[in-house]
């Protein structure tokens, strides 16, 4: 059964929004119900039956709407599957991990969510906003080094989590109108 998807970003140069659009677009490929939102815009969680966020990591933190969603909605959060990413390392060392800030750390450890996977980034000299990234969007730090592959297989597997979940609960046989025998064993 398709489930409703809230795929939410915060972005800076439009690296994150384009990785958010592109798990998006492979969580339609498998009939899910999709929202891709940037986060400052989204009014209520209600409506969907999970949650993945991301956001652009730089100096190690993420973007403060990311935190504000992640405090904001910790109680509602809780009852679904969430899933987090952020983006940002380019050059050498895009393939390194980056550590999730302490206070997503914690936050995700509160709502039961599974750490960030990083994906890397874009920085773009055409994009770049201010004096310290117009400069590092120069030699080998510029470019676009997001994996579009490595982002659908992870987005896939979102899907195939959301499938299992809801199979999970075929197998239960409601209790109702049973007789229960020792051992919890029923009868009926």
């Amino acid at each position: 059964m398709p489930k409703k998807v809230l795929v939410a970003y915060a972005s800076k140069s439009g690296s994150t929004a384009g990785i958010a659009e592109a798990i998006g677009a492979e969580l339609r490929t498998h009939h899910h119900e999709v929202d891709v939102v940037d986060v400052a815009a989204v009014k209520d969680i209600e409506p969907y039956d999970a949650v993945v966020l991301g956001s652009a990591i730089y100096v190690r933190r993420w973007r403060r709407d990311a935190v504000r969603f992640l405090k904001h909605n910790a109680d509602a959060l809780r009852g679904r599957q969430v899933w987090l990413f952020h983006s940002g390392p380019v050059g050498p060392d895009k393939d390194q991990d980056q550590v999730m800030p302490p206070a997503v750390r914690r936050l995700a450890h509160e709502i039961g969510a599974s750490p960030a996977i990083t994906f890397p980034g874009r920085l773009d000299p055409a994009s770049a906003h201010g004096f310290l990234a117009r400069r590092l969007a120069t030699g080998n730090l510029a470019g676009d080094f997001r994996d579009w592959n490595r982002i659908r297989i992870w987005a896939a597997d979102i899907s195939a989590a959301l499938d299992a979940s809801e199979r999970s609960t075929w197998h239960r046989t409601p209790v109702r109108n049973k007789t229960k025998l020792p051992g919890g064993y029923f009868l009926g």
